[in-house]
């Protein structure tokens, strides 16, 4: 039995566009079998959600990069919660009813983003999760996440 792990969501972002950074729209609808509504890499597929640590991006400051959530197109922010050393499978709840289930750990980019060219660099292929959608419901700013 792993410990529990209690975290929180710092920014709900979302992007009409694939490989764009996303802007913070503070709460939305996440969807069973898609993601977040409205996001484009919402879908029947396993990157129904992408995660990525605030502790992440903090790096990429610390490198001297002006970057904030969504930057790196990710879809949840978060706060707290060691994403990236979470077994495939793991299953995060967020607020009262949303539950996600990792599907993948990192990525990879065959291409450099429009993200890697803004920025310098990217962590969301070493440190970003996805995850499928098992129950949905509203995410928003300020809900807690447990693992």
């Amino acid at each position: 039995m792993t410990e529990v792990q209690k975290g929180k969501v710092l920014a709900v972002n979302i992007s009409k566009d694939k490989g764009t950074k996303k802007t913070n729209v503070q709460s939305c609808p996440l969807l069973k079998d898609f993601g977040l509504k409205g996001d484009a890499h919402g879908g029947p597929w396993h990157r129904q959600v992408s995660l990525l640590a605030n502790e992440s991006i903090e790096k990429m400051r610390k490198k001297g990069l002006n970057v904030g959530y969504g930057d790196f197109a990710e879809n949840i922010t978060t706060e707290g919660v060691d994403l990236v050393h979470l077994p495939i499978g793991t299953e995060i709840r967020i607020g009262n009813s949303i539950i996600l289930q990792v599907t993948q750990i990192g990525k990879e980019c065959h291409e450099r983003c429009a993200i890697y060219y803004q920025a310098g660099d990217c962590v969301m292929p070493k440190e970003g999760i996805f995850a499928e959608v098992i129950s949905e419901g509203e995410v928003k700013v300020g809900d807690e996440i447990i693992i």
